[in-house]
């Protein structure tokens, strides 16, 4: 028995007396954190807002198991928004797809969300008609042809079903009824509606794919409504992903339990709570990388040597060598090694200190 099966569905129920404490310490958090962002200045705040829809584009797809170049992604998100920026380069469809979908969802959050709407991200989700290997409705609910939406896990023929989503025949209903109270509703804080959404959208099941992507969208539509801006400070995807084991599980029980939500709404707003606090971080690393680029802005510095530094800036994996420099900067070890001297005489990396067979290069401490 799923959420839907309930006698009184879709009609929520939660402890507001145990939530009000969390919620109103996550509206306190969002305020600060807007305030200090405020604090910045315009092109900051462009750099700030870009960074995170990167990675909340980037984190959304990866909870699906789906990794995208992030130079496309935030090449993309730069073109949509009109930023000038550095080192754009080509973008794929799939990606403009996914950029498409978040741009619209977070700068037009205002606009009423309708199932026309809701086709045309979905399309842009899937440009090519298929998902993987597998050619799936775009642009529409699911038919119901291919049998019951299933979600499983497993071998083959050993397949565990964690949840079994409404027949096609009742979506048009179901939708019809989310999209009401998503445009309508006003009697519920904007943060739990955020929640509530997300939960309802991923127990429809609308599309043949997709589902989750589009429901985290709904998700930061919301949130932004609820920050009254379309400026992104935090990435609620990046903690999703970060704490997905226990997204799963929290949904699955949600899932196979009543109509009271107030475990779902708990861990989705404790969730949030962390995603602001981690912007933290974010923030500084976008203000050094920031100053650094202006400290550095008279240096002659290539292509392959900018897309290097902003990755050591950014998350760099490991150690960098010339191997890993010859690799990601698609030239040779000779090639790597003139790059990596070149940056070294001009003050920007050193060598590090840490052994192995190789000789390993780091960003020069500014002490």
């Amino acid at each position: 028995m799923y959420l839907y099966n309930n006698q009184n569905w879709p009609i929520f129920e939660w402890n507001s007396e145990k939530l009000l404490p969390l919620l109103s310490y996550v509206r306190n958090q969002q305020g600060k954190l807007i305030g200090k962002m405020g604090t910045l200045g315009f092109e900051l705040r462009n750099e700030a807002n870009l960074e995170i829809l990167t990675v909340e584009i980037i984190k959304s797809t990866e909870i699906e198991g789906e990794i995208l170049d992030r130079e496309q992604v935030r090449s993309s998100i730069a073109k949509r928004l009109g930023l000038e920026i550095s080192g754009l380069v080509y973008s794929e469809r799939n990606v403009d797809g996914i950029v498409d979908l978040m741009v619209d969802a977070t700068k037009n959050f205002d606009k009423e969300l309708n199932k026309e709407r809701l086709f045309s991200w979905h399309a842009a989700l899937f440009p090519t008609g298929q998902s993987g290997m597998n050619k799936i409705i775009t642009g529409n609910w699911r038919d119901g042809s291919r049998g019951p939406m299933q979600v499983v896990s497993g071998a083959l023929g050993k397949e565990k079903v964690h949840y079994q989503a409404p027949p096609a025949a009742q979506i048009e209903n179901e939708m019809r009824i989310f999209l009401d109270w998503f445009n309508l509703e006003q009697n519920t804080d904007l943060v739990l509606k955020a929640a509530i959404a997300h939960l309802w959208f991923v127990t429809i099941h609308p599309f043949e794919d997709g589902n989750g992507r589009i429901s985290r969208a709904l998700s930061d539509m919301l949130l932004a409504r609820s920050d009254e801006q379309s400026y992104r400070f935090y990435s609620m995807s990046t903690q999703i992903r970060k704490e997905r084991n226990s997204y799963y599980d929290i949904m699955e029980k949600t899932q196979k339990s009543g109509l009271d939500i107030t475990n779902w709404i708990e861990w989705f707003l404790n969730c949030l709570l962390r995603a602001i606090e981690n912007s933290g971080k974010l923030l500084e690393k976008i203000i050094y990388k920031h100053s650094f680029w202006i400290k550095h802005s008279r240096v002659n510095i290539n292509d392959r040597q900018r897309k290097i530094l902003n990755l050591l800036i950014d998350d760099f994996e490991g150690v960098l060598n010339t191997t890993k420099w010859a690799k990601i900067g698609k030239c040779s070890q000779d090639t790597a090694l003139r790059d990596i001297q070149d940056l070294i005489e001009k003050g920007i990396l050193e060598k590090s200190l840490q052994g192995g067979r190789s000789t390993n290069y780091e960003m020069k401490s500014d002490e």
